[in-house]
């Protein structure tokens, strides 16, 4: 992932155009409902979600690099944080808000780590069609919750396949009334999406609440989303046990990656699409911050989600203060008019949330790798970890999965042998290049990855088999490391073994293309008998003729 240190910062006109002040407005009328509606995700008090929003805004305001992102909270962040308050807190509601002040705070307080470390490469370690698989998989979950919700039923099981069961069995209970509003308000929400700068939940919000009053949807059994009663707590360390922070600290790693994840996608995106610069550890930074101070008020986990970035440069954000705009207009919203959202009818509500995550709903995600031939079944496995796992534990099995695949890159073992090509200074691998002509005496091999400790053996044990086919006749021996930045040590013990193997042969073992670090690590191995000219960082070609020159 490319780091780019100096964020673009449009000039003082283009900051302050009334461009920015239309953006702000209309993000802001997006952004409340989503708010309240995540909150319903995590299972916590709408306040949450409008704590989050304010954190999220704030510091991403002060201390982000990307002009279009928008930090608040995500449907994908709180629905992991409710699986793991059930996880480890089940029915407790006390234990449940301690497990998720103390997941939000420990999610900031790592991604704060993570910056000072200069990691910002970390979201590479979670494969696209994982992230893309896991996305899929987790709309499915949350929509058929949120349908569940709407109909007034309520399943016993959190696995997928018997709360469908349970679902459909109880159809004849279903509250068709409410049904029938969650579907016009989502026909609703989908059709003023397609109009620009228009803050469609704000627009059905304000529908739903004139419906209410007027059709007195209280007799259908249809629910009101209730009062919102914003006070903020005073910063304090959940009361947890030792135990249990440990748990929550593997949760967090789960959380951070996701999230990253989630978060510099989008913020890479719109940066390549304007050709703006961007900075992926100032950015964790701001995330980092973010988090700790939700957490410690109380609120969801927050990261910059794909629909409210896209929406912001939709509206025509040119910079950060659209987000400073939203957030001013979003404090005026929260004194005056919340008590008017608690009149929001539950089906309208959970409308927005469905709109919201079915941009993730999208089939057509799966034709590349299927028209490719590449990560078919990871992607495949990754919605079927949600789906059958649950929201946590396909977390957990979507970020094994990408890890497992770098370690299967990683460890493949494979050996090109090189040879000249033409009159010219090129090597080249003779499977690919039948007219390459070897070099008499010599063998060229370059291992095709990285060696470390999973393939420096599997590698250098191939290698032996194509010296030993080769002949007596072959006398020195070129490895070429250039896929090698460095050696750790279980590498540098199998080089010494090879080294000494091929010595017992009467074989030269010469080095080329060694980078610095690497070659300083084989120098101060000390191997027997390895001369310091053999370790070179000079192309093949001049190592070619340098063992030349001296034979």
């Amino acid at each position: 992932m490319p780091q780019l240190q100096n964020p673009a910062v449009p000039p003082p006109a283009e900051q302050f155009s009334s461009i920015n002040i239309v953006a702000g407005l209309s993000l802001a009328g997006l952004l409340l409902p989503e708010a309240v509606a995540y909150s319903s995700i995590a299972n916590l008090p709408p306040q949450a979600g409008v704590i989050a929003l304010f954190a999220g805004l704030i510091c991403y305001g002060v201390l982000g690099t990307s002009r279009f992102a928008v930090v608040s909270a995500t449907s994908s962040s709180a629905a992991v944080l409710a699986a793991a308050c059930l996880t480890m807190a089940g029915g407790n509601l006390p234990l449940r808000s301690a497990v998720a002040i103390g997941l939000v705070m420990l999610t900031g307080l790592l991604f704060a780590c993570a910056s000072l470390a200069r990691m910002g490469s970390l979201s590479d370690f979670i494969a696209k069609p994982v992230l893309r698989g896991f996305a899929f998989g987790l709309a499915i979950v949350i929509i058929l919750k949120q349908a569940a919700g709407i109909v007034g039923v309520h399943p016993h099981h959190s696995d997928l396949l018997r709360f469908v069961g349970e679902l459909l069995g109880h159809i004849q209970e279903w509250n068709w009334a409410a049904a029938s509003v969650a579907a016009i308000a989502l026909a609703l929400l989908f059709i003023a999406a397609k109009i620009p700068r228009l803050p469609a939940g704000l627009l059905v919000i304000i529908i739903g609440i004139a419906a209410g009053k007027w059709l007195n949807l209280a007799q259908y059994g249809i629910g009101l989303v209730g009062a919102i009663p914003l006070q903020l707590e005073s910063p304090t360390m959940p009361a947890l046990s030792y135990p249990e922070w440990l748990r929550l600290g593997e949760l967090s790693v789960a959380m951070v990656m996701i999230l990253y994840a989630e978060s510099y996608s989008s913020i890479r995106s719109f940066a390549m699409k304007h050709g703006d610069a961007v900075s992926p550890n100032r950015d964790m930074l701001a995330l980092g911050v973010a988090n700790l101070l939700s957490g410690l008020f109380h609120g969801l986990p927050v990261g910059a989600g794909y629909s409210a970035t896209s929406a912001n440069e939709a509206a025509g954000a040119s910079s950060r203060l659209a987000g400073w705009i939203a957030a001013g207009t979003l404090l005026v919203v929260v004194l005056t008019m919340l008590p008017a959202v608690a009149l929001t009818p539950e089906p309208v509500l959970a409308a927005i949330v469905i709109h919201a995550v079915s941009h993730t709903l999208r089939p057509s995600i799966f034709r590349p790798y299927f028209t490719w031939r590449r990560d078919r079944l990871v992607i495949v496995a990754a919605v079927a970890a949600v789906l059958v796992l649950g929201i946590l534990d396909g977390l957990l099995a979507a970020i094994a999965v990408s890890l497992l695949m770098l370690l299967r890159r990683l460890a493949e073992s494979s050996v090109t042998i090189l040879a000249r090509l033409g009159d010219g200074h090129d090597f080249v691998g003779m499977a690919s290049h039948p007219t390459a002509q070897a070099i008499p005496g010599m063998l060229i091999l370059r291992p095709d990855t990285g060696l470390f400790f999973a393939n420096a053996e599997r590698i250098l044990a191939q290698a032996g088999n194509y010296i030993a086919v080769a002949g007596p006749e072959i006398e020195i021996v070129i490895l070429s490391l250039e896929e090698s930045p460095d050696l750790d040590s279980s590498s540098v013990e199998a080089l010494r073994d090879f080294y000494i193997a091929l010595a017992g042969k009467q074989k030269r073992l010469l080095f080329a293309r060694l980078k610095t670090s690497a070659q300083q690590v084989l120098s101060m191995a000390d191997i027997p008998g390895l001369a310091a000219d053999a370790l070179s960082d000079l192309s093949v070609d001049d190592t070619v003729r340098i063992a030349s020159a001296k034979r």
